[in-house]
């Protein structure tokens, strides 16, 4: 065991066949073998090791050592708590607290009973002893159990309290009060707001003073960490110490002697604060205008590279970069505290960067109109033309950087403020986008110009469109023309790749108007398509394909249908790749699922021949299945790699693999449109679809798959209605539970939405006879849980106005939660009209169990969009079941009278 641990521990691969050896040994033996390594090896890296590997193996097979008599696991927990008791070295010692820590995790019982009392003693032991070490153990068990004194919990709470605050006053041991510091935050976050502040507001101050210190001495970045994760749970909590705190932020975001990172993590932490408690920040004013001007000051920190306007592969941004960090700092604050708060800042700010003789100044400048334009919204609209004119000469500026980011601040106004943008800038801005077309010295400009032309015209009207056709698509052609010899001669095609995402752009916005130009583009786009076959041009070959699918959809299908059975074939012979599928990971696939579903909108049932062709690499996307993994939280990982990762505890964090999850959202939106667009056309596929679909209701790594499989559900029914009613009963019976779970489970308000409209649409699409009595009361007891929970979010928004940070801009966040409501409350009035459709009078017995709640909604006091949507039930009362409805008039109709007469 000895020499299997040091080959481990020293990341020797070697082939001695311990591994093997050692797997082969029983759980339980390991077990013992490991906990014996841990408290006899001479030397500490292995006592570490055989710590980690432990906790590893009880992690995995704690079903084994759960099942070993009481007598055995009780001698184990005494033996491995008098271990780290005489462990004297700091990594092994942490390590055994890791395995501590997993096991009093494990044996916590659904009451949250621990009964592990030894645990317990120990801990307050090691905290009451005068050495540093003992205290760090048991402050490093309570940061990785907060709630290890389980339902005991308020017995212990004055010992807690002991506990800690005299580990974070502690006067001799730094490391100490650094753990007292991670262990207060993560027993804290475990309370609610109202409890910290009554047991621990005394806390604020010497954690404040620890976090000072630990940024000061620039060692352990935990503590730190630690405090932002609190200040997002808790962070009112803070308010006694909230000045202290920012200002003492502002000294180190301005002190270029801190590294990077930890001036970095310090702006995370105050923007983190004022994401959670806008409206306490908001009251400390003074503070904004200091704040605003590091953040701007930070995002002139970057280099001044050479060959950066001629890079025709451009790399994702370092988010370690200080003007990236603090770009996106700037972004978050101006949507945390509005514009109101912050525009006045940028305003003050921004000009004399704009007019610097620095490069560097005069495009934070503008990156920041582009970063704050969101938050900013609507305090910008009044100044918008002042704010666009102050932009516009900066598209022709000196430095090539600048000029990007001049594009980038009018692409991104484009989207923020449209249509208003468009209708009122146009004349102003298109002029110079198109001139700066002709920047072909510095291609990444050149790129960036017709990225913020396709934000101009994703959301442009028509009509503003239409009189710069002409002139746009002769420049569009001249463009392409040029680039395609480019990439022959040079093999450059960064610029091309844009201008043809542009040129769809431009076919998608003017539809059957882009008809006289179709013979301007379609040529050069089918040769790209045809000849782009190395494995460098696979994203030019996609975004043609797209493209041309676009142009195809713009001019309908008598101008397309020409060139629709040459591109067809050409997709088909794109489809495999020298008669091999295309790679997972090839971007033409989403590319070319869009394209299909495309064709299918413009040829209709035609479509149908297509089939089997297009299904089976659409089909496998919708099925792709994302890596996940459960690592260690000292284990270097690549985030780079397609990974994103999410601390589960101190001692791991888990992992999604997010490649691939655009393909499978893309197939699975595609297979909505093949459903809806063919009907009957699509019904040999639709049990395959339907139980890779209902599957995803509950798919929570990506949102918009989730409402794509809730919104397939009605179109999947509908294309099988002519196989009979045995069929479609047995159908729905596979998708009503699923999606009737979800509309009860689903967080998301967006997705929750689609599925009340996939549910009301099941209903009309279903008919009378298919849904039975049990069905019908799930679906009941879920509307009555959304009207309650309605009713209770009115409550707390009363208790919000009269909260002490009660301002402008929260009544504004609670008119927006009101727009919210107002489309659930439609989409729950949606799912009783379609009810009251089908069922007629039949329903009404049903519509009994929700009365009250609309009865309720009626009351003068109610908001009047819950009186809209009251009345407008008992509107589909009265119309649908008018036999019973003279038995309700009491509860409706002086309410109606009286609305008459709303305002």
């Amino acid at each position: 065991l000895c020499k299997h641990l040091h080959y481990k521990s020293s990341g020797i691969n070697a082939e001695y066949g311990g591994e093997k050896q050692y797997n082969a040994i029983s759980v339980e033996q390991r077990i013992n073998l490991l906990l014996n390594s841990i408290g006899s090896s001479p030397q500490a890296h292995l006592r570490s090791f055989a710590a980690i590997l432990l906790r590893r193996l009880l992690t995995n097979s704690w079903e084994v050592f759960a099942v070993s008599p009481a007598a055995t696991q009780d001698a184990f927990k005494m033996k491995l708590l008098e271990i780290l008791k005489e462990e004297t070295d700091e990594s092994a010692r942490k390590k055994i607290c890791d395995t501590v820590s997993e096991v009093a995790r494990n044996i916590q019982d659904g009451k949250g009973n621990t009964n592990w009392d030894e645990l317990l003693k120990f801990m307050f032991y090691c905290c009451n002893s005068g050495t540093a070490q003992h205290k760090e153990s048991a402050l490093s068990i309570l940061t990785s159990v907060p709630n290890v004194f389980g339902s005991a919990q308020d017995n212990y709470l004055g010992l807690i309290k002991e506990m800690l605050y005299a580990s974070l006053n502690d006067p001799d041991h730094p490391k100490v009060r650094f753990s007292a510091i991670r262990a207060t935050c993560a027993f804290l976050t475990g309370l609610d707001e109202a409890e910290a502040k009554q047991h621990f507001s005394e806390f604020v101050k010497p954690m404040l003073k620890g976090v000072e210190d630990c940024v000061v001495a620039e060692d352990d970045d935990g503590p730190l960490k630690s405090f932002v994760e609190l200040a997002e749970t808790l962070p009112k909590f803070l308010r006694p110490g909230i000045e202290q705190l920012i200002e003492f932020a502002l000294r180190v975001i301005a002190n270029s002697n801190f590294a990077d990172s930890w001036r970095q993590l310090v702006l995370e932490l105050v923007v983190t604060i004022c994401e959670s408690a806008p409206a306490m920040i908001r009251k400390k004013e003074k503070y904004i205008a200091p704040l605003v001007v590091q953040m701007l000051h930070m995002m002139t920190d970057l280099e001044d590279e050479e060959e950066w306007a001629l890079e025709d592969e451009v790399e994702d941004v370092d988010s370690d970069e200080n003007c990236v960090a603090a770009e996106a700092a700037l972004d978050r604050l101006s949507c945390a505290l509005g514009g109101k708060m912050v525009l006045p800042h940028i305003i003050q700010a921004v000009p004399p960067m704009l007019q610097s003789k620095e490069w560097k100044h005069r495009y934070a400048g503008l990156m920041a109109i582009s970063a704050s334009a969101e938050g900013c919204k609507k305090a910008m609209e009044a100044g918008l033309h002042e704010i666009v004119l102050a932009c516009l000469p900066y598209i022709a500026d000196e430095h090539p950087r600048v000029r990007f980011a001049c594009c980038n601040a009018l692409g991104q106004m484009a989207t923020d403020f449209s249509p208003v943008f468009q209708k009122k800038m146009h004349a102003k801005v298109l002029p110079g986008l198109i001139l700066l077309l002709d920047d072909d010295a510095n291609p990444r400009v050149q790129s960036h110009t017709a990225a913020a032309l396709v934000n101009f015209f994703e959301e442009c009207p028509q009509n503003i469109l239409l009189p710069y056709l002409p002139n746009l698509c002769q420049k569009m052609q001249a463009t392409l023309e040029k680039k395609t010899l480019e990439l022959a001669s040079t093999q450059r095609k960064l610029v091309l790749e844009q201008i043809i995402t542009t040129i769809a752009t431009i076919a998608d916005t003017a539809a059957t108007h882009f008809t006289p130009y179709y013979p301007m583009f379609m040529p050069n786009l089918r040769y790209i398509m045809e000849n782009a076959n190395s494995k460098e041009l696979r994203l030019l070959r996609g975004k043609t394909i797209e493209c041309i699918s676009l142009i195809g959809l713009a001019v309908g299908k008598d101008v397309f249908l020409s060139d629709a059975e040459q591109i067809m074939n050409m997709l088909l012979k794109a489809q495999t790749d020298d008669g091999e599928e295309l790679e997972s990971d090839d971007p033409q696939v989403s590319y070319m699922i869009s394209a299909w579903a495309r064709m299918c909108k413009i040829i209709g049932s035609q479509f149908t021949v297509y089939l089997p062709v297009v299904m089976p690499p659409l089909l496998r996307a919708a099925q792709i299945k994302p890596e996940i993994a459960l690592v260690d939280s000292d284990e270097q990982v690549d985030e780079d790699d397609g990974w994103e990762y999410v601390p589960l505890s101190d001692q791991q964090k888990f992992g999604v693999k997010t490649a691939g999850l655009e393909d499978k959202n893309t197939a699975c939106q595609m297979l909505v449109c093949y459903a809806r667009e063919l009907k009957e056309g699509f019904a040999s596929y639709t049990e395959e679809v339907v139980k890779i679909m209902v599957p995803l209701l509950k798919f929570y790594f990506h949102d918009l798959i989730r409402s794509a499989a809730a919104e397939s559900l009605p179109f999947l029914l509908e294309s099988v209605k002519h196989k009979g009613d045995d069929y479609v009963r047995e159908m729905w019976n596979y998708i009503c539970p699923e999606l009737f779970k979800s509309l009860q489970t689903e967080m998301e308000p967006d997705i929750l939405a689609v599925v009340m409209e996939s549910v009301a649409t099941c209903i009309e699409v279903l008919g009378v006879g298919f849904m039975d009595g049990l069905q019908m009361d799930e679906l009941v007891e879920a509307m009555k849980n959304h009207l309650k929970k309605n009713y209770d979010k009115e409550e707390e928004r009363k208790l919000a106005r009269k909260d002490e940070d009660y301002d402008e801009e929260v009544e504004e966040g609670i008119e927006e939660e009101l727009d919210q409501d107002d489309y659930l409350l439609a989409k729950i009035s949606d799912i009783i009209h379609n009810l009251f459709g089908v069922y007629g009078e039949d329903f009404v017995q049903v519509f009994d169990k929700l009365t009250d709640y609309y009865v309720a909604m009626l009351a003068p006091e109610r908001p009047s969009l819950e009186h809209q949507w009251a009345l407008c039930v008992f509107d589909d009362l009265i119309e649908y079941a008018p036999n019973s409805a003279p038995k309700y008039q009491q509860h409706f109709l002086q309410p109606m009278m009286v609305y008459l007469s709303d305002t």
